[in-house]
């Protein structure tokens, strides 16, 4: 076989190639070779021997199959089934299953909801659908945020939750850390799931728990300085926390944000339009400059009368966010006539600054007026225009809890005051919150509607409670 020309080709180029690669070369390549002989000559399928059911058996497992219900049976007196239905806009006056209230349930602040300048404005846009036009809508409102924020750049969002959901985890990646107060809204836990961070829970407004989360994170650092460098850290609170009715002790963080070099994001979707001197939030409530913020974010849903939300920070920071935000890249715009509303609420905001302290005298009167109610516990800031009621010793379940304070809330429901109780998913809540009946001030409600909720409160707690 030698002798003929093509075998000796061959032979050649076996002989130079045995002889002239590198060692590693050839290793690899036998090493293959044998790998793939063994895929060739295993059997990776076992056939199964197939038993077939007799007729009988077949009936026998039949008669024993129980069908269970698509979903869990519902008790009669769940809430679910138990509805109110409000007819009509929600503005001061509510009509509530045929009756009509006096509403101290939604968060319509400023009471912007039924204005005539924000109607109007509204509906020059309610049938245009020329999109130049829209955009140009969309652009002035967020030059009208930055102007009313005193920042450089804001970004509006569709829907008030995901205003916040998507920045989160826009910023805050797997790996990172985030400090978060564990009274956070639901909203804030959602984005932080969404981040797949790390997530660190400090107790509410203790800036010493925090404090010491912040001092352990250093000492990791120090540990794995590599790993640091790369790690970005993050503290997540809220101006005026929607399930306390607390401020958030602003100045406090901003000095362990520098001393610790951590970033803050900070909800405001109670606070704006109702701290500070122009309704700026809890940045001017405080004399705080708002570049010493990383990221501010509230909905357009409370004091706007509209729908939707923002973010407003440095330019570098929000064009960020509109690449890597799922709730805007992922979301229609908000509605041309809503965005008109906004921009006139903004404008309704800076020609009536006296507003905010209007709202803030009504809030401190009834906050005054529903102290020392038997049973019943005020929590919640003075100033703060969502206050709320919990039980001073629980029944024994949350169970039971709720349904009390529902008696409560159906006894001022049938003398003409619309209240509510807090609603959450309980099993979703990181820190579940105690029941309670909230309280929704207003700058529509009169002083003599105020002293009438007060006093109601009082007389539907000593028939209920006691």
């Amino acid at each position: 076989l030698y002798h003929t020309a093509s075998n000796r080709i061959l032979f050649r180029l076996i002989f130079d190639f045995c002889f002239q690669a590198p060692a590693y070369h050839l290793i690899l390549e036998g090493i293959l070779i044998l790998w793939i002989i063994r895929l060739l000559f295993s059997k990776t399928y076992k056939l199964q021997e197939r038993s077939d059911l007799t007729l009988k058996e077949k009936e026998e497992l039949i008669e024993e199959w129980q069908p269970e219900p698509l979903v869990p049976p519902v008790p009669k007196d769940h809430p679910a089934l138990n509805y109110n239905i409000v007819s009509g806009p929600p503005t001061h006056i509510i009509t509530v299953n045929g009756k009509e209230c006096i509403n101290f349930a939604s968060f319509n602040f400023l009471g912007l909801l039924n204005n005539e300048k924000v109607k109007v404005s509204s509906s020059n846009y309610s049938t245009c659908v020329i999109i130049p036009l829209l955009l140009y809508v969309h652009l002035e409102l967020e030059e009208r945020l930055a102007k009313f924020m005193r920042t450089e750049e804001p970004t509006i969002y569709s829907y008030g939750f995901a205003t916040i959901a998507s920045a989160i985890p826009a910023y805050s990646k797997r790996g990172d850390i985030v400090f978060v107060d564990e009274a956070a809204c639901f909203a804030i836990q959602k984005g932080l799931q969404a981040s797949r961070s790390n997530i660190k829970l400090f107790k509410h407004n203790d800036m010493a728990d925090l404090e010491r989360l912040l001092k352990e994170q250093e000492t990791e650092d120090q540990k794995n300085p590599r790993k640091a460098r790369v790690t970005r850290r993050f503290i997540v609170v809220e101006g005026l926390y929607m399930n306390t009715g607390d401020i958030c002790p602003l100045p406090e963080l901003i000095k362990l944000k520098y001393k610790y070099k951590v970033r803050i994001f900070l909800e405001e979707s109670l606070s704006f339009g109702v701290l500070g001197e122009h309704g700026r939030g809890i940045t001017e409530h405080f004399g705080i400059n708002i570049d010493d913020i990383d990221l501010i974010s509230a909905n357009m849903e409370n004091s706007l009368a509209s729908i939707g939300g923002f973010c407003c920070g440095r330019s570098f920071i929000i064009d960020h966010q509109r690449l890597s935000g799922q709730g805007y890249c992922f979301s229609a715009s908000l509605p041309p006539l809503l965005a008109a509303a906004a921009i006139e609420a903004l404008n309704i905001m800076e020609d009536n600054p006296d507003i905010f302290q209007t709202l803030r005298a009504k809030c401190e009167r009834i906050h005054k007026a529903l102290q020392g109610i038997s049973g019943l516990k005020v929590v919640g800031e003075s100033f703060s225009p969502a206050l709320h009621l919990q039980l001073e010793e629980s029944c024994g379940s949350r169970e039971n809890d709720v349904k009390l304070l529902k008696r409560v809330v159906d006894y001022c429901m049938n003398s003409g005051i619309a209240l509510t109780q807090a609603r959450y998913l309980e099993k979703e809540e990181k820190c579940l919150p105690p029941p309670s009946i909230r309280v929704v001030i207003t700058v529509e409600q009169t002083e003599q509607e105020l002293d009438k909720a007060a006093s109601l409160l009082k007389e539907a707690a000593q028939s209920v409670l006691n």
